[in-house]
């Protein structure tokens, strides 16, 4: 997979997910999703070159840096909080779109869980309430 693609594995991994929206905040070259207002998964070029960046666990950041050369601290973000994914050895379609979902998971996670938008998939998100009445 090249960095053309591994963008377009995110992209479209991010766009299926629930109450999800991209926007160009940093100009066309920066296509940011968001869910409820909050960040999850950012593509760009750095150097010259296409990535993704996406937030993620501290533990599990060092543990894929470790493993996957072309995994680094997020380009412009919070280093301990963001990894930046360029195409390499390793660097699958099944590895993108697990990153993908579990940076989404981490921003939801982080909401109230009157704003969580329900996982179909996982059935994460708000719980419906039973009265007793």
């Amino acid at each position: 997979m090249d960095g053309t693609q591994l963008q377009e594995v995110a992209m479209q991994v991010a766009a299926g997910l629930p109450a999800v929206s991209r926007t160009c905040p940093f100009g066309p070259e920066h296509d940011v999703f968001k869910v409820a207002g909050k960040v999850f998964l950012m593509t760009t070029e750095a150097p010259g070159e296409p990535i993704v960046t996406l937030k993620c666990e501290p533990p599990h950041a060092a543990a894929l840096r470790q493993e996957f050369p072309t995994i680094t601290p997020g380009y412009h973000m919070n280093k301990q909080h963001w990894i930046s994914l360029a195409a390499g050895p390793g660097i699958t379609r099944d590895l993108v779109a697990e990153l993908v979902l579990n940076a989404y998971e981490l921003v939801v996670d982080g909401l109230p869980r009157a704003e969580r938008p329900v996982l179909r998939h996982t059935g994460t998100g708000p719980r419906p309430t039973t009265g007793t009445g």
